[in-house]
């Protein structure tokens, strides 16, 4: 079964917040990774504009994954204007990460 293209990434505000999901290269089963890739897309929709997910495989793109030295994936890093602000071995899971995100980025929750 291929891989879902992802939809192109709209023009971000130049002080977007990114929340990278850094995702390890093996050792994922395709439905966990798919239903983990749902959970980020519902967690975007949550979020809103206040920052942009972004998966980053390791498979794909690991030098992007090492320059974060994580010590375990998958990794959550909010960053804005390159300054980091918040990271989180693992995935975090249920409706406080939203809450969370947006206390680290200073905005009230909406909704």
């Amino acid at each position: 079964m291929p891989t879902p293209t992802p939809a192109p990434l709209p023009a971000l505000p130049a002080d977007a917040a990114v929340l990278l999901v850094l995702l390890p290269a093996v050792g994922t089963a395709q439905p966990v990774r798919a239903a983990t890739l749902a959970a980020l897309r519902a967690l975007q929709q949550q979020l809103g504009s206040a920052a942009q997910v972004l998966s980053v495989d390791e498979a794909t793109h690991p030098a992007v994954v090492r320059s974060f030295h994580s010590a375990d994936l998958p990794a959550f890093v909010l960053v804005r204007r390159g300054v980091e602000l918040w990271r989180q071995q693992g995935l975090p899971e249920g409706e406080a990460i939203v809450a969370q995100l947006l206390a680290r980025l200073a905005l009230p929750p909406t909704g």
